[in-house]
């Protein structure tokens, strides 16, 4: 694939993750599992659209749940520092040749000013500024479970080239926290954040472009062990597709489930702070199973192979380009499906480093 180019034009300043539009078949059914299970607030709802939020949010939304005929990602929206921003988000993306819309009164309730693009990597992404403020629930603790969702931490993206998509986000304006490479210089994934945690989004290699999670945050692990028992009393535990557990890269606590249409969310908790300008860049190798799960755990092949479409601005869904170099699935797991593929038991599985 051709090397994304930077424009000319400076890039918009984006402050964090700030909500993703996910399409779903049944929409009473994707209510009950955000709102009843896992204990998302509702903003406002119609027949055909839910907007949610997270106890410690103050914007409209964080997560929208729109009818349709096919389960897929309408957009991942960021929000940016200004007005101004959103002229530079538009101008930056025209100046790549990407698709551009603006909508002055915005593509959702609750949004103002806003602009969507078709992104070089295929994403439906959005950028704003303007935006309806809702009660921040952070103080009324009546309404927060055990297993209270907090904040909008990230997204996951699945693309074929992850140091294509690399470069393109740090163009961007993004840091790179944290990558998984091997000794032949495949790049596996890498971590990407704009507000000081390990990331905003990660690039995830595979088939894409692909949706592969999209995550929110508790305050404590405690807080996803609950969400655990929770789905077991209700007899709902087959929504967990891994975990809980530890992850090396982020070094967060992690529960991953899957929604009524399989849209993968992750339950997230305590990663580290990465907001000094000279934040070192952990790289893991990708023989190390710890790099997935601290503890040492499988991944099951699921995680590797699943991911929700995305759609483009018409709401058609984007065209699957394949992977050609080696994917974490080939790379790690043995005959038996879940080999210790570690080169050598004394063998460091992480270096920290400066290059982007």
């Amino acid at each position: 694939m051709s090397v994304i180019p930077k424009p000319s034009v400076p890039a918009p300043n984006i402050i964090r993750c700030a909500s993703m539009e996910l399409v779903v078949t049944d929409l009473a059914k994707s209510r009950e599992f955000y709102v009843d299970v896992l204990g998302l607030v509702v903003t406002e709802e119609d027949e055909n659209a839910i907007y949610l939020r997270s106890l410690e949010e103050f914007i409209h939304h964080n997560l929208i749940l729109r009818k349709g005929p096919v389960a897929a990602v309408a957009a991942f929206s960021y929000r940016v520092a200004s007005p101004e921003d959103v002229d530079l988000a538009e101008a930056y993306y025209k100046e790549l040749g990407c698709r551009v819309e603006r909508k002055k009164d915005g593509f959702v309730k609750g949004v103002g000013d806003s602009v969507r693009v078709e992104d070089p990597l295929g994403f439906p992404f959005e950028f704003f500024y303007e935006v309806d403020h809702v009660e921040r629930l952070v103080w009324n603790y009546e309404r927060h479970s055990a297993g209270a969702l907090v904040r909008l931490d990230h997204f996951n993206q699945v693309t074929p080239d992850v140091p294509r998509g690399r470069k393109y986000f740090v163009d961007l304006g993004f840091r790179v926290t944290e990558d998984i490479k091997d000794d032949a210089g495949v790049t596996y994934a890498a971590w990407v954040a704009r507000k000081a945690t390990v990331h905003d989004t990660a690039l995830t290699g595979g088939d894409g472009p692909r949706m592969h999670h999209v995550a929110f945050s508790t305050h404590e692990k405690h807080n996803i062990l609950y969400i655990c028992d929770k789905l077991g009393a209700l007899r709902i535990s087959d929504r967990i597709e891994r975990g809980p557990g530890r992850h090396g890269v982020s070094n967060a606590f992690y529960l991953y489930l899957r929604d009524p249409d399989g849209h993968r969310v992750e339950i997230y908790t305590q990663d580290y702070y990465t907001g000094d300008p000279d934040n070192p860049t952990v790289t893991w190798d990708v023989h190390d199973n710890q790099r997935r799960d601290w503890w040492g755990n499988p991944v099951v092949p699921s995680w590797y192979t699943d991911a929700s479409r995305v759609l483009d601005l018409d709401g058609n869904l984007k065209e699957i380009v394949k992977r050609e170099e080696p994917s974490e699935l080939e790379a790690t797991i043995g005959a038996d499906g879940f080999s210790y593929t570690r080169k050598g038991d004394k063998e460091q599985g992480f270096k920290l480093g400066n290059t982007l």
